[in-house]
């Protein structure tokens, strides 16, 4: 696994050791920047669930001003954190190793919105709606914030309208999809 694109390019990541994460693919990754073009330059960047950090540092190797990467694996959080030293992109980043929920709402006590937020939660397990309630009661999401979900392709995200969200976008993949969300707005009604 590498940088796709940007100022950390062909740099290859480490992924972290076992099955806990499941990194994605180049290809994906790319396909999912092309869509993320216009609106990651100077963003800021919530990488949920991050992983290896992969999504959040290909995001600064474009050009997000930041990003904040959450997660709970100490393994985890050591990988990206070597993988932010490969890149040199760590001045840009800031890494929290904690739950997602309460990294939420720590981050939410700063006011302090993200113009994109991409969450990879374990797949079957769930959290996709509740991380959605958390994020839509706090105060990292405005009206021009982009949310990104990865999932399974056959999972369907249940109450949206009642928390406010529309789907902006699907894009399908062979085994998953991200699903492209925003507040709902005088358009969606």
């Amino acid at each position: 696994m590498q940088v796709v694109a940007g100022s950390a390019r062909r740099i290859l990541l480490k992924t972290s050791p076992g099955e806990a994460t499941r990194p994605t693919s180049n290809r994906i990754k790319e396909t999912l920047f092309n869509i993320l073009q216009p609106v990651v330059q100077g963003s800021r960047f919530l990488d949920l669930f991050a992983g290896s950090g992969a999504i959040g540092i290909e995001a600064l190797s474009r050009g997000a001003r930041e990003a904040v990467f959450v997660e709970n694996s100490r393994a985890a959080c050591a990988c990206i954190q070597d993988n932010l030293t490969r890149t040199h992109l760590k001045e840009k980043a800031t890494l929290m190793t904690a739950d997602v929920f309460a990294a939420i709402r720590r981050l939410s006590l700063n006011g302090k919105p993200f113009d994109i937020i991409f969450l990879d939660p374990p797949y079957d397990a769930g959290y996709e709606e509740e991380v959605l309630k958390e994020l839509t009661a706090s105060s990292l999401v405005t009206p021009d914030t982009l949310i990104i979900a990865e999932m399974r392709i056959r999972k369907e995200l249940e109450g949206l309208e009642e928390m406010g969200l529309a789907i902006r976008r699907v894009k399908e993949y062979k085994n998953n999809k991200h699903v492209f969300l925003g507040l709902k707005g005088e358009e969606d009604e």
